[in-house]
């Protein structure tokens, strides 16, 4: 009788297959309020190297990092019409605090564009406060009907950016610096995901934007995820908090703003492109643990090796775990690991340790081999990096491999429902025809120019819609 496998097949039940991996790689668990989710260690130190390489990104492009109240009174929503009525939905209201009703509902945060343009319009006084660029990670509440974790939960947490500027140019150029320069540089060179960056129509813009850049990522099942956002929001919160500044020729103007955002959702991604029917399979460059070293058996003298190989790794630059932990059967160890993703594992036994050598065992190419312990610490940080670009062209090959060009809406659907995604002329399509992709549950996940680059506007000529079902 055949052994039944660790994980549901992706071919079998891609969904449940996702669920699989992160109950058996220790990822998360699902919270006790509905939609809610508990991240276990290993997926919290994926989520703490996301935030290490956005952080130092973020930084780079001048922000700096504060924090805005987790509660928004609901008033402040009220002022951003367009604001509200996007949001409305999402909500969650808390109404009585220390066992009384509250004098004003209070809104748990969904985003912080009203909050922190309360204390914009505070700080910025002059044309010298400008550009003020400000980012906080914080955890936001959006009351989600279909939860699923990672990907869509109640409460997520994320990185929020929000800046004032003096001029719609300032504002529009550091947003689209920030889609560029900060997340498709992180999400291409260290979650190894080949994402389009694209400009959203204006039925899918962010709810008081003028304009959303976005990133989109192919998953492995050929369904789009949105990675990240970058929006334009004009001067409509300006307008709405009366954020002003008194400019170089003494006159009192209004702000321009940004905001953008990238959030846990993006462990979700990095599991759904780059995990096969063994686990997951994370990208060197992000990885906590780039290495683990096994010891196969309790013997002193391979105890011993280990640690010292470990040691000599870390020297080296390298991320790396011992595992001795002999008690407990190599090959359950080795599952575990495997299932985790760490990108590279060296097993010692006593055989290895008379030959002076270690097997190596690649998770990305897959494969083992054995390698002179000596070498190590010079191969290792080479093998890493070629795996690293193997998953990264492995992303673009999946992308190309299955985005057809097409004419006409009916063929743009059958291209998203067989699993991939379409590209058709917006010309051909418009917003007509993208109410009718919805009807099948297809979306325009956004327009790229016919170069591929990134339209100035939604009416660009030769604008191109990406078409994809979505998450």
């Amino acid at each position: 009788m055949a052994k039944a496998p660790v994980l549901t097949p992706q071919a079998d039940d891609f969904p449940r297959w996702y669920q699989d991996l992160i109950n058996k790689a220790e990822l998360a668990d699902n919270g006790p309020v509905r939609g809610t989710m508990v991240i276990r260690p290993y997926g919290y130190g994926l989520w703490e190297r996301m935030q290490q390489e956005m952080d130092a990104r973020i930084k780079r492009a001048g922000a700096q990092n504060a924090y805005f109240p987790l509660f928004i009174p609901q008033s402040y929503l009220t002022r951003e019409a367009e604001h509200v009525e996007g949001f409305a939905p999402e909500l969650a209201v808390v109404t009585h605090g220390g066992g009384k009703e509250l004098e004003e509902p209070v809104v748990v945060r969904p985003t912080s564009e009203t909050i922190v343009n309360e204390y914009f319009s505070k700080w910025v006084q002059s044309y010298r406060d400008l550009p003020l660029l400000i980012n906080q990670w914080a955890n936001v509440v959006r009351w989600e009907m279909r939860p699923r974790v990672f990907l869509r939960t109640t409460e997520f947490l994320w990185q929020e950016g929000h800046t004032a500027h003096a001029t719609y140019e300032d504002a529009r150029d550091y947003a689209a610096h920030i889609h560029k320069e900060v997340y498709a540089d992180f999400m291409v060179n260290v979650l190894g995901i080949d994402v389009v960056l694209g400009r959203k129509t204006a039925g899918e813009r962010f709810a008081g934007a003028v304009n959303t850049l976005t990133l989109e990522g192919m998953m492995g099942d050929g369904k789009a995820l949105q990675l990240g956002t970058s929006h334009e929001l004009g001067q409509n919160f300006a307008k709405a908090f009366n954020t002003r500044y008194l400019s170089r020729d003494g006159k009192q103007e209004l702000v321009w703003q940004t905001s953008w955002g990238c959030s846990t959702r993006m462990v979700g991604g990095l599991i759904m492109s780059h995990g096969d029917d063994s686990g997951l399979r994370v990208p060197p460059r992000l990885a906590p643990v780039q290495v683990v070293v096994l010891a196969i058996k309790g013997d002193d003298a391979v105890l011993a090796k280990v640690r010292e190989i470990g040691d000599r790794l870390a020297a080296a630059g390298v991320r790396v775990q011992v595992d001795d932990r002999t008690d407990t059967p190599f090959g359950r160890r080795a599952v575990d690991w495997e299932l985790k993703g760490v990108p590279v594992r060296v097993e010692v036994g006593p055989r290895d340790l008379e030959n002076g050598t270690a097997m190596l065992a690649r998770r990305i190419p897959g494969g083992k081999e054995p390698v002179a312990v000596d070498a190590l610490a010079a191969l290792l940080p080479a093998t890493l990096e070629e795996d690293q670009a193997l998953l990264l062209r492995q992303s673009r090959e999946r992308r190309e491999s299955r985005t057809s060009d097409v004419s006409t809406i009916d063929a743009a659907v059958e291209a998203a429902l067989a699993g991939g995604w379409a590209r058709i002329p917006w010309a051909d399509l418009g917003e007509e025809g993208e109410a009718r992709l919805a009807e099948h549950a297809v979306t325009v996940r956004c327009l790229v120019a016919e170069d591929g680059s990134v339209p100035d506007a939604d009416d660009a000529p030769g604008n191109v819609a990406v078409v994809a079902r979505a998450y």
